[in-house]
């Protein structure tokens, strides 16, 4: 057989891999690479204008597909630029395949031009990693890193292609199997754990569901909703497992931690059993750990053996992808009586609804309950702040509608990106970024990309003039002193604020968005809401961005107090 170069294998691998849209930024250790896509016209180059948000828009694309995403990058600061991307796809478990270019290997830890240890900066932040140092091992290396980024808790894995290996002359043959010793995820049940559990469940007079962002990832919605359906159990969701039934469940009681639900919280405080699946109780939704779920039982269902009782103890462990695992309970469980049970949630619920108070003025709930009339099928994208909590409250999920978010890391700019990666992988789906002022200018320049690609996403972007979560700590527990979160300070008004005028906010986000060739609109006004929506609902092919102008002062409630547990919240009142 004709043997071909790295570069060309690289191309094929991604043919036969399934791979139709890849997210590339080319430079000097990958321009072969570029070469060779340039030759095909089977998978889509989208060239973003920074690989920050390169990974994020592959991010998303995953995330909203359910494929695995997938980015090119050069070395050096190519490389670099995608360890934020990285670590916030390895916190929320989403499958990517990122190749770095690389110096040649005789170059390797000379301090050449553009290198850097990329796979050493990353262990901590990827599944896997590896630099192919031999041409023979590139084609089983890509097929293992696609293998290894889907199977088992998905993650992000990153391959290094030194730029002589990629030039050598090899075998064209591309594997077809997959065979890594010592990795072998399993997904099967446990039947007597999960029987154990169910026996549990039997005997609980106060039974509570907490799904994770694992029913998501393991597209188990309609199999969890079938469960819930048939065991009359109420449900509590995690920010990341928002959706893993629909939002105006009877049964749903909304989101737990922080800022979640008085009821959810609650709910949490009193229940004899907590059936979880798929979630990490991170410190987010636990409080201090040692009154969390005081007077329950823990049973825990978790592909990721390394997540369960590793921050809370649990009674019954049950290692199992969240679909399987449910799906066995459904042969097992079945309707129990829990009417006593709701009657006390739904007391806590109307003793504390989860709503803003009404205002003459804009609100963010106002906002979002005004997209979740107009919109019957959506993709929802959020950067992070408080614009994200308000959506995680407020947005009306369901088998049509989704919600995206950077939940374990954390990640401001990921809202437009994400925006982008998700439109391009379901072109036929409206989709929806909510940001912050402070969270949208991280990654402005992808406007360009959205503008480029003829993507109509609609940006609503909550001005507030500030770096609004933190300013709600510093209000509430710093004394009011608003240190570096008012987003119109600068020289000229350091240190004196109150004495002088503020400065004119900038940037002018609707002439911004002309300056791109996107549409621009602002909204100062309840009634303006609808009208500008449809408004962006009619662009066929141009993104529009919608600036709201929002008061700094609502803040988002319920909310933990720090270092306090799931009962010391603090409400609007």
């Amino acid at each position: 057989m004709k043997k071909i170069s790295g570069n060309k294998l690289l191309v094929k691998a991604l043919q036969e891999e399934g791979v139709d849209t890849l997210f590339a930024y080319p430079g000097a250790c990958t321009i072969d690479i570029s070469d060779e896509l340039y030759k095909q016209n089977s998978i889509k180059i989208i060239l973003p204008r920074q690989e920050i948000a390169l990974v994020h828009e592959a991010d998303a694309y995953a995330r909203s597909t359910g494929k695995t995403g997938v980015c090119l990058v050069t070395s050096g600061p190519g490389a670099t630029n995608l360890v934020t991307g990285l670590a916030t796809a390895y916190y929320d478990s989403v499958p990517l395949v990122c190749f770095t270019g690389q110096v040649a290997r005789n170059l390797i830890g000379n301090d050449a031009f553009q290198e850097v240890d990329i796979v050493g900066i990353t262990r901590s932040i990827t599944k896997y990693g590896v630099t192919v140092r031999r041409r023979e091992d590139l084609g089983r290396i890509i097929k293992e890193a696609f293998y290894i980024a889907a199977s088992g808790r998905p993650g992000p894995v990153l391959i290094d292609l030194p730029k002589d290996v990629m030039g050598e002359l090899g075998e064209a043959d591309y594997p077809d199997k997959v065979n890594i010793r010592g990795y072998k995820p399993n997904t099967a049940v446990h039947i007597g754990q999960l029987k154990r559990a169910i026996k549990m469940l039997g005997k609980a007079k106060r039974p509570l569901f907490l799904a994770g962002g694992g029913v998501n990832i393991a597209h188990a919605n309609e199999d969890f909703t079938k469960l819930v359906n048939k065991t009359n159990i109420p449900v509590i969701t995690t920010i990341m497992g928002k959706g893993a039934i629909p939002s105006n469940h009877p049964l749903y009681v909304g989101n737990i931690g922080m800022h979640g639900a008085y009821a959810c919280n609650m709910a949490v405080n009193e229940c004899d059993l907590l059936f979880s699946i798929g979630t990490r109780f991170n410190d987010r939704i636990t409080g201090k750990l040692h009154s969390f779920a005081p007077n329950a039982k823990i049973v825990h269902i978790d592909i990721d053996t390394a997540a369960i009782s590793k921050n809370i103890q649990v009674d019954i462990p049950i290692v199992a992808d969240a679909r399987e695992a449910i799906n066995k309970m459904l042969e097992y469980v079945h309707e129990y009586n829990t009417k006593k049970w709701l009657d006390e949630i739904d007391a806590w619920k109307s003793v504390h609804p989860l709503m803003m108070k009404k205002k003459p003025y804009l609100t963010p709930q106002d906002i979002i309950e005004t997209i979740n009339r107009v919109f019957e099928e959506l993709i929802v994208v959020t950067d992070v702040g408080q614009h994200q909590m308000f959506t995680a409250q407020f947005i009306e999920l369901t088998n049509k509608k989704k919600l995206l978010m950077s939940g374990g890391l954390g990640t401001m700019g990921y809202g437009l990106p994400g925006a982008i990666g998700a439109k391009i992988g379901n072109p036929d789906t409206p989709v929806l970024s909510i940001s912050g002022d402070g969270g949208m200018q991280m990654n402005i320049q992808e406007i360009a990309t959205a503008v480029l690609e003829e993507l109509p996403i609609i940006n609503c972007i909550f001005n507030n003039n500030n770096l609004g979560m933190v300013r709600q700590w510093q209000k509430l527990f710093y004394g009011k002193r608003y240190a570096m979160t008012c987003l119109r300070a600068g020289a000229a008004c350091r240190n004196k604020c109150g004495e002088v005028s503020c400065p004119t906010y900038t940037p002018d986000f609707v002439k911004l968005a002309e300056s791109y060739g996107a549409k621009g609109i602002r909204v100062t006004e309840k009634e303006q809401i609808e009208p500008a929506l449809r408004e962006a609902m009619s662009s066929k092919k141009t993104p529009v961005i919608i600036e709201f102008i929002i008061n700094p002062e609502d803040l988002v409630y319920p909310m933990i107090q720090p270092d306090g547990t799931l009962k010391d919240m603090l409400m609007d009142c």
